[in-house]
């Protein structure tokens, strides 16, 4: 029986206490406050239009090991046609990421009510977007939730080849200079597995990220010329 989240109460169960698919709970709302709790105990809201939603903790977790990505000789020539910047268009790089269809995966789960509550995160600083500009235009970008010295991956967007990887690529470099740990993945994918991701446990997850949340880093989230 998956428990129901009280309205009225940010705690959430262990993060332990999942079924077999990686559910811990449902229910409860977005407000900032619950889903910044969420992702510090390794906790991520993920679910389909029209239903509750879907509180996950995966066993097995996917991670990305800064020093891991693999950064091929492809992608680091093909970076060199894109310009990049952070937080430029947060709310943009969302919305053609709730677009995009995507192979294997639940539908567009990134509804109204989570563009608008991850944007307030974005204004309080703890939510970023790193995009890829070709020509001046939008082609390529992520966004995530930052919890101390951890990057938790939302979602990516690419409308040209290799734009959404260069910008993945960008973000690490910039992570490794800024003294991050690493970047949760959540559930594993084909596409990050061949950048270098990797599956952990649960529990060293929930390890790791227990040393690392609450260490924040004091930086600009800016490019580096």
């Amino acid at each position: 029986m998956i428990p129901e989240l009280n309205k009225y109460s940010l705690t959430f169960p262990n993060p332990r206490d999942t079924n077999e698919d990686g559910i811990l709970a449902w229910g409860g709302d977005l407000n900032p406050s619950r889903l910044l709790r969420a992702y510090q105990n390794g906790i991520f809201p993920w679910y389909s239009h029209g239903d509750p939603i879907l509180w996950w903790s995966p066993d097995p977790r996917l991670i990305m090991e800064l020093k891991d990505f693999k950064l091929s000789k492809s992608l680091k020539k093909s970076m060199k046609k894109f310009t990049y910047k952070f937080d430029t268009n947060f709310r943009e790089v969302m919305i053609k990421c709730a677009a995009t269809p995507r192979k294997d995966q639940m539908g567009t789960w990134i509804n109204n009510d989570v563009i608008e509550a991850y944007t307030e995160l974005h204004h309080m600083g703890y939510a970023h977007s790193i995009e890829s500009y070709y020509d001046g235009e939008l082609v390529g970008g992520l966004y995530g939730v930052v919890v101390g010295k951890v990057f938790c991956g939302e979602s990516m967007f690419a409308h040209m080849s290799d734009a959404s990887k260069a910008a993945y690529a960008t973000l690490i470099l910039h992570l490794k200079e800024w003294g991050y740990d690493f970047i949760d993945c959540q559930v594993p994918t084909n596409h990050l597995k061949s950048l270098g991701a990797k599956e952990v446990a649960r529990d060293y997850f929930l390890y790791r990220l227990e040393q690392s949340a609450f260490e924040n880093l004091d930086h600009q989230w800016g490019i580096k010329d």
